[in-house]
């Protein structure tokens, strides 16, 4: 990446849809509503042979209290003396707004790199607003369109000369999951270890209003996402950087997950279905609850789908702080957990408290431990003897009388663990006896409340002569050779 890229404006004026033309994805989301976006998103966009980091904000509005809109635009003018070059997006169908004037003039200010883009110029419903737009003073209008890819030539033709003067930027990586184990030489060293170039991929999730966004502000140590007393606030899953404790992390946040029955607004379903998207780019799981309605049945699905992904999951109870029986409180908390999440039996169980900052400490060593445990490697020779153990101590059953033999288990990949057991007749082994040994390994190899993903195998007894020709006596083996089947006379 060689430079960032603030694409700002008035609501709906295009600037989302522009973003995703440039990352070359639906990242962001649109919709014909005003204030569709709130938060910032960054995204890795391509333009030519130019890479470099997009930033999608929330529409120029002219407040400047501490309403939901004011919050907005602070946050959107941050983003503008963040960036390297700012791109001013009006509409070129509605024309120049004294509101773009305002914005034009802040602009001018806040950044030394400004290109002006009238969107929505194809046609000649555009051209009297392209033309107005020379008046804002910031040089000749691009004039694009972001819904059908017009124009972007001549942006890049802006970038271009632009972009050597830039420091280069690290493209966000995917993180390796279900990663095959080669080989069998002993236990790896550990988990790879977290840097700045490919940090922890770190998702939290949860209902609405649980704290979300605010824990992730006392993270990073600054305001960055935006907060509030509304529920709902955040909509897009929104990602940053950030070094927690010297541990170097991607974090994302999500929108507040509600029970389907409920989600009915489409922008909404969006908002969701961004959020397990999230889930999929991360590595580490925090369903953060809030402490007052903990484990209500969305929170159980948030978690069981976060398992069923096969991430590494951690439980963090928010608004801690306000809780007065605390250690009664926690006794209630760690009994529910285990009644109502066994398939995560063992998972880290911390209280924080995202607006005072306390038990950050205690939250930051739940998810190095779980990542630790998420990249757990077992040799075959344990987990053949460990086998052995298992089955003389709680033997597989004998449906119709034939017992199902376990012969032979490996770990096949890390992240998480993966294990397949070789056996007969896999397909009348009962699930009980495939939960008897998951938590086995959870057990004996010390991986509490990580994925366990285990696979039975059907091998049967082989049979030594099956390939084998049928033996042929000595002193009729000249005649077969020669031909002849028959007697003779």
């Amino acid at each position: 990446m060689s430079f960032t890229l603030a694409i700002v404006g008035r609501p709906n004026v295009g600037k989302s849809t522009l973003f995703n033309r440039l990352v070359g994805k639906r990242l962001a989301l649109v919709d014909d509503q005003p204030g569709v976006t709130r938060d910032l998103r960054e995204g890795d966009a391509r333009l030519g042979p130019l890479r470099f980091i997009a930033i999608d904000t929330a529409g120029l509005e002219d407040a400047r209290d501490d309403s939901l809109q004011g919050r907005m635009r602070r946050l959107t003018e941050r983003a503008v003396e963040m960036a390297d070059i700012c791109l001013f997006v009006v509409d070129a169908r509605a024309g120049i707004t004294p509101t773009d004037q305002v914005f034009a003039e802040i602009l001018r200010r806040k950044n030394a790199h400004v290109i002006l883009a009238a969107n929505k110029a194809e046609g000649r419903a555009g051209e009297a607003g392209a033309l107005e737009a020379y008046a804002l003073g910031l040089g000749e209008p691009l004039r694009i369109s972001a819904e059908h890819g017009e124009g972007l030539d001549d942006l890049y033709r802006v970038l271009e000369p632009l972009a050597e003067g830039f420091a280069a930027r690290n493209k966000l990586q995917v993180p390796d999951t279900d990663v095959d184990v080669s080989g069998d030489e002993g236990e790896d060293e550990g988990p790879r270890k977290p840097t700045r170039e490919k940090p922890l991929q770190l998702a939290v999730i949860g209902r609405p209003n649980a704290g979300k966004s605010t824990l992730i502000n006392k993270i990073i140590g600054e305001d960055r996402l935006l907060t509030g007393p509304e529920a709902g606030i955040t909509r897009d899953a929104i990602s940053v950087s950030a070094d927690f404790m010297g541990t170097p992390m991607r974090i994302f946040d999500t929108a507040g997950m509600r029970k389907r029955a409920k989600v009915t607004d489409k922008l909404e379903k969006l908002s969701v279905a961004d959020g397990l998207r999230a889930v999929r780019f991360a590595e580490v799981v925090v369903v953060l609850l809030d402490v007052d309605i903990p484990f209500e049945q969305q929170d159980l699905r948030i978690a069981d789908f976060a398992e069923t992904e096969g991430r590494a999951v951690v439980v963090a109870a928010n608004k801690w702080d306000l809780e007065e029986d605390k250690a009664e409180k926690l006794k209630e908390l760690r009994e529910a957990f285990e009644r109502l999440l066994p398939q995560l039996k063992g998972a880290p169980l911390v209280t924080v408290s995202a607006k005072t900052g306390k038990g950050l400490d205690r939250l930051h060593a739940a998810i190095l431990k779980a990542y630790d445990v998420w990249n757990r490697r077992v040799t075959t020779a344990k987990l053949n003897q460990w086998l052995g153990a298992m089955t003389e101590a709680h033997p597989p059953p004998a449906p119709g009388g034939r017992r199902i033999r376990l012969r032979y288990m490996t770990q096949v990949k890390t992240r998480p663990p993966a294990f397949v057991v070789m056996c007969t007749h896999a397909d009348q082994l009962p699930e009980s006896y495939g939960r008897y040994l998951t938590n086995g390994l959870r057990e004996s190899f010390d991986m509490p409340g990580t994925p366990i993903r285990l696979t039975f195998r059907d091998q049967g007894a082989k049979n030594p002569y099956k390939d084998k020709k049928k033996s042929i006596p000595s002193r009729l083996r000249k005649h077969v050779e020669k031909g002849e089947t028959g007697r003779k006379g």
